[in-house]
């Protein structure tokens, strides 16, 4: 569904902003095509779509569209996000893209982070929602569901339904696995 949103809206499947035109291949969806996106009073004043499966894909046509110029790179931090660990790389992206009032799809964003860097974009996300920027986001991170103020949505048989922080499958599994480690792991590996 995220992936047919940022398509609805323009983004490349791959991920970037809207003026990425690159294609490794083309396995997405068709449900873009039965979106409708609404677009209130105030455009947003800066948007990407971050997708954690295709980021290489990403870095690598970031390192082409510069050619060694470091015009480009300058929107990124500088450096190319080849040059970093992939952690790295999603933060310098993050903080150096992200603005606020903007418009930010991100997937799984966590893949690439240690909990510690979670937690660095759990704040950089605080801030950007906290200036007036939205931001849909696929995520399995109980650390980044935890965002204040956030609208949870569980896609399951059901439907779309808005769940509690504690309730998400993600809090009550890393919950049971702290307070219960020596018996989680008895059951699960005998």
């Amino acid at each position: 569904l995220l992936e047919a949103i940022a398509v609805a809206y323009g983004f490349n499947a791959e991920g970037g902003s809207k003026n990425f035109l690159f294609s490794t291949a083309k396995t997405h969806s068709e449900l873009h095509e039965d979106i409708i996106i609404t677009k209130g009073p105030y455009r947003p004043e800066g948007s990407y779509f971050l997708r954690a499966e295709s980021f290489y894909n990403l870095a690598t046509e970031i390192d082409e569209l510069d050619g060694g110029s470091g015009g480009l790179l300058g929107g990124y931090g500088g450096v190319s996000l080849h040059h970093q660990s992939h952690g790295e790389a999603f933060l310098a992206l993050v903080r150096n893209r992200f603005k606020p009032r903007g418009l930010y799809l991100l997937d799984e964003p966590e893949a690439a982070l240690s909990p510690m860097n979670q937690i660095a974009l759990l704040r950089v996300l605080h801030d950007l929602a906290e200036c007036g920027s939205q931001l849909i986001i696929a995520t399995h991170s109980p650390i980044l569901l935890a965002l204040p103020d956030a609208e949870i949505m569980l896609f399951d048989e059901g439907g779309p339904t808005e769940i509690d922080y504690e309730e998400t499958e993600h809090y009550r599994v890393t919950r049971d696995f702290f307070e219960n480690q020596g018996l989680f792991l008895k059951h699960l590996l005998g």
